[in-house]
């Protein structure tokens, strides 16, 4: 075992150097913990039969106490002695680092493996981590006994790899946390690194695949694992997609998803808002056909300076929940001019055409009316018929032959079809039409209702003011 120790530390020295002074570039970027703090790590894991020997080195930590968060797993955990300051912070209960100017330690624990190491068992949350901590180096060490064939996958990118006499070793590297692992044995491998991916599978995949997947433009330069298969709980993990019978479409929908809702909070908020805004941020419209469509009908407003702009805002909202009116108020702002587009399209399973809202609040006899619409379509002001007509003492209905609003003593009649109306029993001529159907509701054109309804109509900077008889 001496001997596998002198070579695991060889191989470390040999594999990390270059990529251990890249640590250094953080080490100057301490955060107060209130605010979060930011650090590297550096983990070894030898896999010993029924379990994980895992020590973790935590480098650049900042002076104040930090609390360590423990895989619910782990169980034996301790200080691991590397020299006479490695454990100087670590508190008697193990719970945490005391405040402390030494800015490395080191600790360990161990994982046990029921059944041993199971090919395709994705092992979940199995790393520590320090609690409102930001990882922004990783490197991981894995080595097994000589005997144990296959891939290690950790989410990282990997550096290298050695087969050796006594001990297989596989190491990764790179910027972000990790904190899952999965192995598989077999002829499964690495395949290829493009970019922000890693390629993972049993079999070889052509080179057409590669070539249009170079093609692709992500969200996030944080690097993921994608593996062109399944595991035996059927679940993704932290920083590896699982994806069968992989296709340049099929990585593409996955990878774009993981980081969107790594970047954005999309709540309740429908899965083709997701869509919406990875197309716009890549600049390559994807998705199904509402996605497409509102997609579509959102660039044909859009200037080539407003669509820049439009996507700058999106990238702006990354933290911030996601929903339909908050980009209904980015688009908005781009176009000069409200819409309400987006929500609307989110809320109806129909396709919403695009509209202008007036924005300013409604009153009808210095009663504000927030539900009532009022939208410019083709040039023309509109009101929503229903609530409005109410709201001046009209019962409207809808009926065989058309639209009705009917007072005590005033009944109108709009048919389905253009040219006419009746006004109390008596036809009457229309070039256009009073009322009109948008997507599925009813509205009056201004025009139409001041000379119909007798309401006199004065507008400011901030409000429409309606006075009915």
């Amino acid at each position: 075992m001496k001997i596998a120790v002198s070579i695991f530390s060889f191989l470390t020295i040999l594999i990390g150097t270059i990529l251990f002074m890249q640590f250094q570039v953080y080490s100057d970027e301490v955060d107060s913990t209130e605010k979060g703090y930011r650090y590297s790590q550096e983990i070894e894991i030898v896999y010993r039969g029924e379990s994980l020997d895992i020590r973790q080195h935590f480098k650049n930590l900042p002076k104040e106490e930090l609390m360590i968060e423990w895989p619910k797993a782990s169980i034996n955990p301790d200080c691991f002695i590397e020299n006479e300051h490695s454990c100087a912070r670590l508190s008697e209960d193990s719970t945490k680092f005391e405040a402390g100017e030494t800015q490395a330690q080191s600790i360990s624990y161990v994982i046990p493996l029921k059944n041993g190491l199971q090919s395709r068992k994705l092992m979940k949350n199995v790393l520590a981590t320090l609690k409102n901590g930001d990882v922004q180096f990783s490197t991981v060490h894995i080595s097994t006994d000589k005997d144990v064939k296959g891939q290690w996958v950790t989410g990282l990118p990997l550096i290298g790899e050695q087969n050796l006499s006594l001990v297989n070793y596989s190491m990764f590297s790179g910027e972000g946390p990790v904190k899952d692992l999965f192995w598989q044995d077999g002829e499964f491998a690495l395949q290829n690194e493009m970019g922000v991916v890693s390629i993972y599978s049993g079999t070889p995949l052509k080179a057409a695949f590669y070539e249009k997947l170079e093609k692709v433009n992500f969200i996030s330069n944080e690097h993921l694992a994608i593996i062109n298969g399944t595991n035996l709980d059927d679940a993704d993990g932290f920083r590896m997609l699982f994806v069968p019978n992989a296709t340049v479409a099929k990585v593409q929908q996955n990878v774009l998803i993981t980081q969107l809702d790594a970047l954005y909070d999309f709540g309740d908020s429908p899965y083709w808002l997701k869509e919406l805004m990875a197309s716009f941020l890549t600049g390559t419209v994807f998705g199904g056909e509402k996605t497409k469509e509102v997609a579509a009908t959102v660039t044909a407003q859009l200037t080539d300076e407003q669509l820049t702009e439009w996507r700058e805002r999106l990238r702006a909202l990354e933290g911030k929940s996601i929903s339909g009116e908050l980009l209904d108020e980015e688009l908005s702002e781009v176009l000069g001019a409200s819409t309400k587009y987006i929500s609307l399209n989110a809320q109806s399973e129909k396709s919403y055409p695009f509209l202008f809202n007036d924005p300013r609040n409604l009153y009808v006899n210095s009663e504000k009316q927030p539900a009532v619409q009022v939208v410019l379509k083709d040039g023309e002001v509109l009101y929503g018929a229903d609530l409005l007509l109410e709201t001046i003492g009209y019962d409207v209905s809808i009926g065989e032959h058309g639209y009705y609003a009917v007072s005590e003593t005033r009944e109108f009649r709009f048919p389905n079809e253009p040219g006419f109306y009746v006004f109390n029993q008596r036809r009457y001529d229309a070039v256009s039409l009073p009322i009109k159907q948008v997507a599925g509701q009813y509205f009056i054109e201004e025009s139409w209702l001041q000379r119909l309804f007798i309401v006199e109509i004065e507008k400011t900077e901030d409000r429409i003011n309606i006075s009915a008889p």
